[in-house]
C-alpha cells in the first residue's frame, strides 16, 4: 500500500504546529512526526483528498502563522517503514512505562513496557495526546474492568490496560490497516485476551464498559460521546484526549450535557485530555 506524506514546515512551530495537526487528523491523517522545523503526516494514498489539504493551508496561510509550507510525497510501503524506524525512538511515559519498537533494547527498569511496531497506525506514546491518556491509565485500578479503546491505532492504551489486568479488553478502529496493526500489537505484547474489532460506533451493541478510552479527534468525540455514554456502567469513567486547548470548553459542553462529571483534566502543551465519570 502506497501513503501521502505531508512535509509541514510551519514557523513559529508553536501552537502552530499543533492546531494544523488537529486540522489534518480531522480530515483523515492518522499518524504525525516531528520536525525541526514542523512535522510530517501520513494517511494512506486511497484516502488522500487533496482538496481538504488546500482548503487547510489557505485557512492559515494568510492570516495565521509567520511562514507556512506544505510539501506532498507519495510513500510506498517499503519506504514508509523505513521512515518510521529512522525516527522511532523508544518513549519513557510518567517513569513508568515504556513504549519501543521490537529492534530495541528492553528496559527492565520499567514497570511496564510495550512492544509497538506502528506501520501506519496512531499511537507510539510520543505524541501528547497517546501520552495523557498512557497517565490517566497508569494512575487506575483496572484489575478486572471492562475496557473499551475506541479508535485505538496501534492498540498501544488497550494493551496496557490489559497489561494491568483490565477484562475484558475490546479495542475498535475504522482503519483496515490500524485494526490489522493492533491485533499483530497484541500478540507481540503477549496480550491475548483483546478483542480488536474494524469499525466505529455503530459496533456497540450490548455490551457495558467501566472504562471508555476515546482518543481521538473533536469532531469524532462531540459526534460519538452520546454512544460511548450508553454503553458506560454507572460509575464507570470516560477518558477523552484528541484536542486542544481552545476545544475543551466546547467538549466539555457536550459532556455535561450528557450529564458527566468532570473527573480531572491533563495538558501538555496546548493538548487537553479529560477525565469524566457517569454518575
Amino acid at each position: 500500500m502506497d501513503y501521502i506524506e505531508i512535509h509541514c514546515r510551519v514557523k513559529p512551530k508553536e501552537p502552530w504546529a499543533d492546531i494544523l495537526i488537529a486540522e489534518l487528523a480531522d480530515i483523515g491523517f492518522e499518524s504525525f512526526s516531528d520536525e525541526t522545523d514542523g512535522f510530517k503526516a501520513y494517511v494512506s494514498a486511497c484516502s488522500y483528498r487533496s482538496k481538504p489539504v488546500k482548503a487547510i493551508y489557505e485557512k492559515y496561510a494568510e492570516t495565521g502563522p509567520e511562514k507556512l509550507s506544505f510539501e506532498v510525497l507519495r510513500l510506498g510501503g517499503r519506504n514508509w517503514n523505513a521512515v518510521w524506524e529512522s525516527n522511532f525512538e523508544p518513549v519513557m511515559i510518567a517513569g513508568e512505562c515504556l513504549v519501543r519498537a521490537p529492534f530495541h533494547v528492553p528496559n527492565p527498569d520499567a514497570a511496564f513496557e510495550i512492544i509497538i511496531e506502528p506501520k501506519m497506525s496512531f499511537g507510539t506514546g510520543h505524541h501528547e495526546t497517546t501520552s495523557l491518556v498512557v497517565e490517566w491509565l497508569l494512575e487506575m485500578d483496572l484489575e478486572d474492568k471492562a475496557v473499551l479503546d475506541m479508535g485505538c491505532g496501534t492498540g498501544i492504551l488497550a494493551i496496557l490496560a490489559a497489561k494491568k489486568g483490565a477484562r475484558p479488553v475490546t479495542a475498535i478502529d475504522n482503519y483496515l490497516y490500524a485494526w490489522e496493526n493492533a491485533q499483530e500489537n497484541a500478540g507481540r505484547n503477549a496480550v491475548h485476551h483483546m478483542r480488536v474489532l474494524h469499525g466505529d460506533a455503530s459496533l456497540l451493541g450490548r455490551e457495558r464498559y467501566d472504562v471508555i478510552i476515546a482518543n481521538i479527534t473533536r469532531n469524532v468525540l462531540l459526534e460519538d460521546m452520546e454512544k460511548y455514554l450508553q454503553v458506560l456502567n454507572t460509575g464507570g469513567v470516560l477518558l477523552l484526549s484528541g484536542f486542544l486547548s481552545f476545544d475543551k470548553d466546547t467538549i466539555f459542553a457536550e459532556a455535561d450535557r450528557l450529564g458527566l462529571r468532570l473527573a480531572g483534566e491533563k495538558n501538555q502543551k496546548d493538548w487537553v485530555s479529560l477525565k469524566l465519570q457517569k454518575s
